[in-house]
């Protein structure tokens, strides 16, 4: 039977950019946006606050582009401060190497796995799918949905009783599959 693993995130993670004013690394994003249009252009950003000092930082979304190129419901969604479009724009990769960020997922994510049935099994065939692209050690995610330590599960794949088609030892934030053989 296939067990079914869900990786997903529990809010916004934090945006890793240096912060102009106190030289933290951190900004939270709540999901606030600022529209501003100037006759047929528009520039929209998502804003961000520094998590030592407070300080607002823009992050760019829309640069001087024609109003009727822009979708209405995306514009409706800025203008409601949507946090789930906030999401999807900071895992946008345009958007990221355009405003020189990269994310921290720490704390910022959970598996569900369905239940403990498949702790007592001999052989479990588990599917892990990721609702965000949330780079995570596959090595840890098995430790966590089995309760065992990162060094037990690394033993495993020693002694090939942990096998998968993707390598488990670096970071993925693609579904995958893992067989467990006790």
């Amino acid at each position: 039977m296939l067990n079914r693993w869900v990786v997903m995130p529990t809010c916004l993670p934090l945006v890793l950019r240096r912060c102009h004013t106190c030289t933290a690394e951190r900004f939270r994003v709540n999901g606030k946006f600022r529209v501003n249009a100037n006759h047929k252009l528009i520039d929209a950003w998502l804003l961000a606050l520094c998590t030592g000092c407070g300080e607002t930082t823009k992050l760019a979304i829309l640069e001087r582009v024609n109003v009727r190129s822009v979708r209405p419901e995306l514009l409706d969604r800025m203008h409601d401060n949507d946090p789930v479009l906030a999401g999807e724009l900071l895992q946008d990769p345009v958007v990221r190497r355009r405003n020189r960020i990269a994310l921290d997922w720490d704390n910022a994510w959970r598996l569900e796995t369905g239940g403990s049935d498949h702790l007592d099994r001999e052989k479990a065939d588990v599917s892990v799918r990721f609702v965000a692209r949330i780079p995570v050690r596959p090595v840890r995610l098995i430790a966590e949905g089995y309760g065992l330590s990162r060094a037990a599960v690394e033993r495993l794949i020693a002694e090939g009783k942990l096998v998968s088609a993707v390598r488990l030892t670096g970071k993925l934030s693609g579904d995958f599959t893992f067989t467990l053989k006790r």
